[in-house]
């Protein structure tokens, strides 16, 4: 099987080449937090640097005791035993795939990941539309249709796929949405993966996310991880809470088969660190929320550029993404710019202005669509110092390197001539 980079890292890399050659880039494409580590976080590692040993495939006591306590204060009752830990929350999805096996549905749009990791393991992805403001999750409805057809024609579907907050639309499905999903499941027998990685990244603390463990418990394995809360991606640490159902023991039997075979266990100075910070003490706990409130006021401040640009924006409420949507400039874009897919539009950006996007295409999206994914989230600096500062801002987008990133995107979107055109003799 051929297998590409993915779309988010070869995006990235795409800028990078376009630096080296002088070009001044605007980082909109890879969805990496953006934020320095906490020093406490720095010192836990340290201290764990003589652990050299292989240590339990599913990852060291202390770990699993301390993410079943994460998921305790969320509303989820966890058995240490049934929790799992790998290199990151993408490897522990893709074993949970190779182990639990079949074609898998997903939202449409949803992550990259997850219908290549469907392929890679040899099955078909079933992409389901979602509801309006409500991505991350097949809406019930058409998911069940979805699953029906695919069974009459022999196909063996075993899986859905929430995302709960999403990637890529930064928005967060409502109760009654994930209760059907999980009505749904139960229904036809499907298992549940839940990945929750953006779940602590929600800008409005009184807005509630509901996992489907919640309403299914017996079929829905969450995964998470530190590389979004925390900006630890490079640290490449994920856990997966497992149903305490004989399903969740199976699952757990091929899991740990799986990764007795791929990764053997995860780092053990990572997990160290990764049990003091799902321990979450005070300190990490506002690292979190200051990173919280600066992910959604730069969020927020990008998304009005794109709306007086003529896009419509779904307002972002979790994580550090946008999805405008430029189909209302379709015939000027495509005149002026000779645009008609939006790996077109995102192709016109990354060559002629050095702004790179993903398009929605890439995550499972209809290629004519205009729209886009944004992270806004490699703004907040090029230096330590720099990022630091943006998250003690009172106003981040009011510092000169976030305003001269923001202005830039107003200048690229501006030069695409899609804003709204004042009427003749409207006196504006």
């Amino acid at each position: 099987m051929s297998v590409t980079v993915s779309a988010t890292l070869a995006v990235n890399e795409a800028l990078d080449d376009q630096r080296r050659r002088g070009v001044r880039v605007l980082p909109l494409g890879f969805g990496e937090a953006g934020l320095p580590v906490h020093p406490v976080l720095r010192d836990a590692l340290a201290a764990g640097g003589d652990r050299n040993a292989y240590g339990p495939v599913a990852g060291g006591p202390e770990l699993r005791a301390a993410a079943a306590g994460y998921w305790e204060r969320r509303g989820l009752p966890t058995d240490p035993g049934l929790v799992v830990a790998g290199p990151g929350s993408k490897p522990l999805l893709y074993a949970l795939l190779l182990c639990i096996g079949g074609d898998t549905a997903m939202a449409a749009p949803s992550w990259v990941s997850y219908a290549a990791q469907t392929r890679l393991a040899g099955h078909r992805p079933i992409p389901v539309p979602t509801a309006p403001g409500e991505g991350g999750v097949p809406r019930p409805d058409l998911l069940a249709a979805a699953v029906t057809r695919a069974r009459a024609a022999g196909r063996d579907v075993r899986t859905v796929i929430a995302t709960l907050p999403d990637n890529p639309t930064g928005t967060v499905a409502g109760v009654g949405t994930v209760r059907r999903l999980a009505e749904v499941a139960r229904d036809l027998d499907l298992v549940i993966i839940s990945d929750e990685i953006y779940r602590d990244l929600v800008h409005d603390p009184g807005t509630a996310v509901h996992s489907p463990a919640e309403f299914a418990p017996e079929r829905t394995v969450v995964t998470t991880g530190l590389s979004k809360s925390l900006a630890l991606g490079g640290w490449r640490l994920g856990v997966t809470r497992l149903p305490d159902s004989p399903l969740g023991h199976r699952i757990r039997a091929g899991l740990l088969g799986v990764a007795s075979e791929i990764w053997s266990s995860p780092a053990a100075p990572v997990q160290q660190a990764a049990a003091m910070a799902f321990g979450e003490p005070a300190e990490l706990a506002d690292h979190v929320a200051r990173s919280r409130r600066l992910h959604g006021i730069v969020a927020r401040a990008a998304a009005d550029r794109f709306t007086a640009a003529g896009a419509e924006v779904p307002p972002p409420a979790a994580a550090f993404y946008l999805y405008p949507d430029f189909g209302a400039a379709r015939d000027r874009l495509a005149a002026d710019h000779g645009v008609a897919t939006g790996a077109d539009l995102a192709g016109l950006l990354l060559r002629d202005h050095g702004m790179g996007v993903l398009a929605g295409s890439e995550f499972g999206d209809d290629p004519r669509a205009l729209r886009m994914r944004v992270a806004t989230s490699l703004l907040y600096g090029d230096t330590e110092a720099q990022r630091f500062a943006a998250l003690a801002a009172d106003d981040p987008v009011a510092l000169p390197w976030i305003r001269a990133h923001l202005d830039r995107l107003t200048e690229i979107l501006g030069v695409l001539g899609t804003a709204p055109r004042v009427p003749a003799g409207s006196g504006v």
